[in-house]
């Protein structure tokens, strides 16, 4: 997959998220899960692209590994 293909692919997920998360319930809690969830996903398509611009391979790999901890907080 090219670099630009993954980053588009981040940015549909976090749309994706946002649109489900105006069907769940508007109690308080859900709300504030809801809310957490439109943080992380979009986070993470910024953090990509932030990381496609390293300054070096360390520095992109740094990067990466904040993507993944985004990643796996919306997994978990």
């Amino acid at each position: 997959m090219k670099p630009n293909q993954l980053e588009n692919r981040l940015i549909q997920f976090a749309i994706d998220i946002i649109v489900l998360s105006k069907r769940i319930n508007q109690s308080f809690a859900s709300q504030h899960l809801t809310k957490q969830l439109i943080r992380s996903s979009t986070s993470v398509a910024l953090n990509y692209g932030e990381a496609r611009s390293g300054e070096s391979t360390k520095d992109f790999l740094h990067k990466m590994k904040i993507c993944f901890k985004g990643i796996t907080r919306v997994n978990d």
